[in-house]
């Protein structure tokens, strides 16, 4: 026995478009759309892209805020200071107080009033070289002594000078720094010295009694409170630069 099912006709309009028909409405299928593109400008000659290099330097006329700079037009470097001022470092000033290190006897103090560690930094590099040449590796020896020796130093002096002592650290380990220099100049004439003789020992005392009397001359001058305690002073700077030569002897 068979069964019917009443189906609805399907009647294709004349575009070819199936429609369904429910309701009394029709709905018609999507046309896809094609993707956003950006308008593109008549005048660009680089396809998807458009630069208009003419408007943009005549907009631009300088940094941020207006004026005149380097982008928009010529930059004057003829106000600018120097590297070397710019990172702290003066080298008419190093030059200056070494060259007062020199003379033991007349160690100028007004130079070391105004402390860096520039010099100090060269001295100790160059202390680390010569050391280097005579086959001693002793960059972190070195560093870690003139660290020590300068918190001692400070240390001894405040003690000493009470509460009329000024003395800081940075002054401190500035002074002991450049006063590093005989130890320096020793241990480069150690390496034309035969090791292990009295020569090489003799040589050694003469430059820590230098490197003793500038450094005591520097900090009693550059620091109050210290003129009255300066055997002391001078025993710990001794003792500092023993330590050093001692580097350089063996």
């Amino acid at each position: 026995m068979t069964k019917e099912f009443g189906v609805p006709p399907v009647v294709f309009p004349s575009g070819g478009n199936p429609t369904v028909a429910a309701g009394g409405n029709t709905q018609q299928r999507r046309v896809p759309t094609a993707p956003f593109q950006p308008p593109r400008p008549s005048n660009s000659g680089i396809p998807f892209m458009s630069f208009e290099v003419g408007s943009a330097a005549a907009t631009t006329s300088g940094p941020i805020g207006g004026g005149t700079g380097p982008i928009g037009g010529v930059a004057n470097f003829d106000d600018e200071e120097p590297l070397l001022d710019e990172l702290g470092i003066h080298p008419d000033q190093i030059w200056k107080k070494t060259k007062s290190i020199l003379n033991p006897f007349r160690a100028n103090p007004t130079f070391h009033k105004d402390s860096d560690l520039s010099g100090p930094i060269f001295l100790y590099l160059s202390f680390c070289l010569f050391q280097l040449l005579a086959g001693k590796i002793q960059f972190g020896v070195i560093l870690g002594w003139i660290v020590v020796s300068s918190i001692f130093l400070y240390v001894v002096f405040n003690m000493l000078a009470g509460r009329h002592g000024n003395l800081d650290l940075h002054t401190c380990t500035s002074v002991v720094g450049y006063c590093l220099l005989p130890v320096v100049i020793l241990s480069a004439i150690s390496l034309f010295v035969p090791q292990n003789g009295a020569l090489r020992s003799g040589i050694a005392g003469v430059f820590v009694i230098w490197a003793t009397r500038a450094c005591t001359n520097l900090m009693v001058a550059v620091a109050d409170g210290g003129e009255e305690h300066r055997g002391l002073i001078a025993y710990a700077c001794f003792l500092i630069y023993t330590l050093f030569s001692l580097l350089v002897v063996f």
